[in-house]
């Protein structure tokens, strides 16, 4: 890794490792591949590919990975037993991770050996895979259960017999930020070599650990994309990151506007879903609703936002809903090509709030609808695309397959997909129709029944965005929801159309 900055954090990630032990997921090797290459893009030091003992199919992805010419360390993970660094070492990475468990709990109940027998294999490993000439850190797992005296001992005879680094795993969630500042501290004392930090968030405390963990000293910090991991999940690359970056004022090697991108392929691949209110990545992040609070973004961002969301790759918006206000409200119609005055935006904001007091969602097509009845524009907003036919194939012994024909800017297009069901094929053969126009995915996708019984009308509300970051919102109501579903998909499409052309033409007038 070459010589060490002592105003930088190395940020070791395991998404493939530990974040793939989250319950549900499994990844091909060709999956992992995929998202190693985006791991070095983003910048990240170390990428532990995987525990390559625990399949035929783990050594073909961590060799494949270490093979691939990236510019991040490679990692395999190996217990201290010779068939798992055999393994490890067979598929050519220049890292290997060993961990032994030095817990009492750990070695009476899961390895059921003495402490005396956990130190000599500790030991062993670490020269016996020393002497084939890797890079190797040393994790004592469990650490932050173990007896310190003990721990401490393992790690500093590890060091002797050669570990180039040492990580301290807070293996279940159970430390404290101020308890884990204590440990670092002590092994400094002793350990010579690099320390990093690997926590668990059992008790939603893993970023504030790990943070704790590098103000003490680690240098180095175990971390998973969307926070991912065995459990609850490992400390979250993303809002440590930024934290180190922000808060500390530390250096890191990511490239922090990849890091929505990453967050939402990784989502893709596993099919993890983001919870919204997450920090950085989540869909609320850059979210604003309350009068008091848009106001103040749109005077001077920095009032309710602690980070630019261009940063990390993201955009802000504003919600109209229940606590909206009449700055937010006119900045988003703005934004759609609606010019108001003050007195047609307070009738605007009365009748958004008599909506949202019923508990509805107010879309951007919702609030446009209201705009217009205000200042009295009755005609219908141009579209650029339009739905002419729509045609569903589905069965209990048929792929969900969906063709549409769509008139854009006044030419036809025809298009099908294949997809999990039939909503998801037609809005799948809708992207693929409009993908030279617009490369739109679907961020948020709502059903609800408004009726009762089996010829219940639904109403579909659905959130699109497009590569530039660009949103838009809209709904539709039918008793047909695969109908309603792609009218207000394509709603939203013509809604982030019209915004990404307004934004142009304000750069091209500003130019």
């Amino acid at each position: 890794m070459g010589k060490r900055d002592p105003g930088r954090v190395y940020i070791f990630d395991t998404t493939l490792r530990d974040g793939e032990q989250t319950p549900g997921v499994s990844l091909s090797p060709e999956e992992k591949m995929e998202i190693a290459r985006q791991l070095d893009k983003l910048g990240v030091d170390t990428i532990e590919a995987g525990f390559p003992i625990t399949s035929k199919g783990e050594v073909e992805a961590v060799r494949m990975i270490a093979h691939a010419g990236l510019k991040a360390e490679v990692c395999g993970l190996a217990r201290c037993e010779k068939s798992d660094i055999d393994t490890a070492l067979s598929c050519d990475v220049p890292l290997v991770h060993l961990f032994i468990a030095t817990s009492d709990i750990h070695l009476k109940h899961k390895l059921k050996i003495s402490r005396d027998e956990a130190l000599k294999k500790a030991v062993w490993s670490v020269e016996y895979a020393k002497s084939h000439g890797v890079t190797v850190e040393f994790s004592a797992e469990d650490a932050t259960r173990s007896d310190r005296n003990f721990m401490t001992k393992v790690y500093s005879e590890a060091c002797a017999a050669g570990a180039d680094r040492i990580n301290v795993p807070d293996t279940v969630g159970v430390i404290t930020p101020q308890k884990m500042g204590d440990l670092i501290r002590h092994l400094k004392k002793s350990i010579n070599v690099p320390i990093s930090v690997h926590c668990h968030d059992d008790f939603g405390l893993a970023v504030a650990n790990t943070l704790a963990g590098i103000e003490a000293g680690a240098v180095r910090a175990h971390v998973a994309i969307n926070g991912i991991g065995e459990r609850a999940g490992n400390a979250s690359l993303e809002e440590v990151t930024m934290s180190v970056q922000c808060l500390f004022g530390k250096k890191t090697g990511i490239r922090t506007p990849l890091i929505y991108d990453t967050s939402r392929m990784i989502s893709r691949i596993t099919g993890v879903v983001i919870q919204p209110n997450k920090a950085i990545v989540g869909e609320n992040a850059f979210g604003h609703e309350s009068g008091i609070h848009t106001h103040g973004i749109l005077n001077l961002p920095l009032t309710y936002e602690p980070l630019n969301p261009e940063l990390v790759g993201r955009k802000r918006w504003i919600k109209a809903g229940k606590h909206a206000g009449g700055h937010g409200i006119a900045s988003q119609l703005e934004a759609m090509g609606l010019q108001v005055n003050k007195e047609q935006i307070r009738e605007i904001v009365v009748n958004v709030k008599a909506i949202a007091d019923k508990g509805k969602n107010v879309t951007d097509s919702d609030l446009a609808a209201l705009a217009r009845s205000v200042i009295g524009q009755t005609q219908k907003e141009s579209k650029i695309v339009e739905l002419q036919d729509l045609a569903v194939m589905t069965g209990s012994n048929l792929v969900p397959t969906a063709s549409v024909k769509l008139k854009i800017s006044g030419e036809t297009y025809v298009g099908a997909d294949t997809g999990i069901g039939p909503v998801d094929s037609a809005v799948k053969a809708i992207q693929k129709v409009t993908h030279d126009l617009i490369d739109v995915r679907l961020k948020d996708y709502r059903l609800e029944a408004i009726t009762g019984g089996s010829d219940a009308l639904a109403e579909v509300t659905v959130k699109v965005e497009d590569s530039a970051g660009n949103t838009g919102s809209a709904s539709a109501a039918g008793a047909d929801i695969v109908v309603a579903s792609v009218e207000a998909m394509i709603d939203g499409i013509n809604k982030v159309l019209a915004r990404s052309t307004r934004d142009l033409e304000k750069a091209v007038k500003a130019d």
